[in-house]
């Protein structure tokens, strides 16, 4: 039986009893596929957006795989499918998701992931009733597995990568509740001496984006790192970083957190779920890490080394965080009016959005 195999180039290549190079992903046939979804039916289906949808698959010899579907009507998935087939198919880390192989056939195209049955972090994190099983402990370990990912993306892997979408719905969790950062349509490969990229198609979703990144269109590593301390700050209050708005004059997480810091009184943005489970001195270093990471000038932000050296470290010698003022004098009305006068897409709860400049 012959393995086929699609080199980046597009074409499919056939090749018999060798492992396919680096740059080459497994080809798998529509009918496979369809065999494997039940012919996509409802019943297998794990999510949706405008990518289009994602269906629970189990594929010959019982292996469960996730296939993200391309909708043939989305006008906004054909250069995130290929971007993100050529990206993930050459990283591997145990907090990254595989990518197992792809599906190309006339107007059809898919891609075959390792199957997740804890489905996102999202998932977890915000649902009353599953928030119980996200102990202090789990969650800890979800805030170092998605930093090792990212130094990885950033520094060790081959290519030098900005996720640019990092956020709950985009973090996967497997069997064991670690962490595998998800969906790279939106990521950007950075040659070895660039530092910074400027785009005029801002995407990702309100309230992850770096100041520089939302408003300028300017993005680097530390666009990443800002997405990442608001994460930490979902992760510890087991709370949407927009869920504020009905608390007079704070507007996000940022606010909510950076009005708590400064009274000496963070404690109190602990999730009350956790608070049998934490270790007070272990929160509040992530809880600062966190404002370290949300900084507004990109330069006063750690590095994601740093940032894994400091969660490892029991006594880390660690800067104060200075107040962000960016986050902090937006109106909940300006905030609204800003999402409303943009164009947002769902994809498999990935929200993409279009800013105007200002």
């Amino acid at each position: 039986m012959r393995e086929v195999r699609l080199g980046f180039s597009g074409q499919a290549e056939l090749e018999e009893g060798r492992e396919g190079k680096d740059t080459e992903l497994p080809l798998f046939s529509f009918d496979t596929i369809a065999i494997a979804t039940s012919n996509f039916d409802s019943v297998n289906k794990l999510g949706e957006g405008g990518f289009g949808d994602v269906y629970k698959g189990k594929l010959p010899g019982g292996r469960e795989v996730a296939v993200k579907r391309l909708s043939r009507s989305s006008g906004q998935g054909q250069e995130e499918f290929k971007n993100e087939m050529i990206l993930i198919a050459k990283l591997q880390h145990r907090n990254l998701v595989r990518l197992l192989g792809c599906c190309i056939q006339e107007e059809e195209k898919m891609l075959i992931y390792e199957y997740m049955p804890n489905k996102s972090l999202d998932a977890f994190l915000f649902d009353p009733t599953r928030q119980p099983s996200l102990d202090w402990s789990k969650r800890f370990n979800i805030i170092e597995g998605i930093a090792r990912g990212l130094v990885y993306l950033h520094r060790d892997s081959r290519l030098r990568i900005v996720h640019r979408d990092l956020k709950a719905s985009n973090i996967l969790l497997d069997e064991d509740m670690n962490p595998k950062i998800s969906d790279f349509g939106m990521a950007r490969i950075f040659g070895s001496d660039q530092n910074q990229l400027n785009t005029n198609r801002v995407v990702g979703t309100l309230g992850y984006m770096s100041p520089e990144y939302a408003m300028e269109g300017l993005f680097s590593v530390k666009s990443d790192v800002y997405s990442f301390g608001i994460l930490v700050l979902e992760i510890v209050s087991g709370r949407r970083n927009n869920s504020f708005h009905k608390i007079p004059n704070i507007v996000n997480i940022v606010g909510f957190a950076w009005k708590l810091w400064e009274k000496d009184r963070a404690t109190e943005m602990i999730d009350p779920i956790i608070i049998d489970s934490h270790s007070v001195p272990q929160v509040l270093r992530c809880i600062q890490i966190a404002l370290l990471c949300i900084q507004d000038r990109a330069n006063d932000r750690p590095d994601m080394p740093s940032v894994v050296l400091a969660l490892g470290s029991e006594n880390p010698v660690l800067p104060m965080p200075k107040p962000p003022l960016f986050t902090m004098e937006e109106s909940p009305n300006e905030t609204l009016a800003m999402a409303n006068r943009n164009e947002s897409y769902s994809v498999n709860d990935v929200t993409i959005t279009e800013i105007l400049g200002r």
